[in-house]
């Protein structure tokens, strides 16, 4: 079992600590308002818009040294809503890893809507959750807390494979902020 500290109490915050504890971890969820918590969980998932991650960063990254770091994070440009933020030979996972070099940044959640992590299910199948990453360990640790959530894991591959990531993630939410797909559809691999 992983102990997962959760910063960020919003929706997906709540979804994925729900999803944690289904599989018997520990779970602490850590809002803005708790700057004097201190972070202990071994799996640290950024539940927070891209935006806030740089002060989170600077708040707390010697605490997120040693331990996993989950990037859920689409950099999207909130202002137009019609672009990603980042280079295009990057991602905001590959942000977050440079600024935290003592961390092993994991991609997640990102392709995802906190409907389809609560309710288990896309389309009919089981919510797909792709992972990328560098570090083998560190993804099978998170796929373990997935899979006992009763979702479906799949490594995506390297940290390279963000930029990927983030852009399904940005059509996702293009689509369903046009209406042209549900808040409440998402992504599953058909196997």
């Amino acid at each position: 079992m992983a102990h997962i500290s959760i910063i960020g109490t919003g929706n997906m915050g709540q979804v994925i600590a729900g999803l944690a504890g289904k599989g018997g971890n520990t779970v602490e969820l850590i809002s803005s308002a708790d700057a004097d918590k201190e972070v202990t969980g071994d799996v640290v998932v950024l539940a927070v818009p891209y935006p806030a991650v740089a002060q989170v960063i600077a708040q707390r990254g010697a605490q997120l040294a040693g331990k996993v770091v989950v990037d859920i994070t689409n950099p999207l440009n909130f202002e137009t809503f019609d672009s990603l933020t980042v280079p295009a030979d990057s991602s905001a996972a590959a942000e977050i890893a440079a600024a935290l070099p003592e961390s092993r940044v994991v991609k997640a959640f990102n392709t995802n809507f906190a409907g389809t992590l609560a309710t288990g299910t896309a389309g009919g199948q089981p919510t797909t959750v792709l992972l990328a990453g560098d570090d083998a360990d560190a993804k099978a640790l998170l796929a373990g807390v997935i899979s006992a959530g009763e979702l479906r894991a799949v490594d995506a591959g390297s940290l390279k494979r963000a930029r990927e990531l983030e852009a399904v993630g940005f059509l996702q939410l293009t689509l369903a902020a046009t209406e042209k797909t549900s808040w409440t559809g998402g992504f599953a691999l058909a196997q």
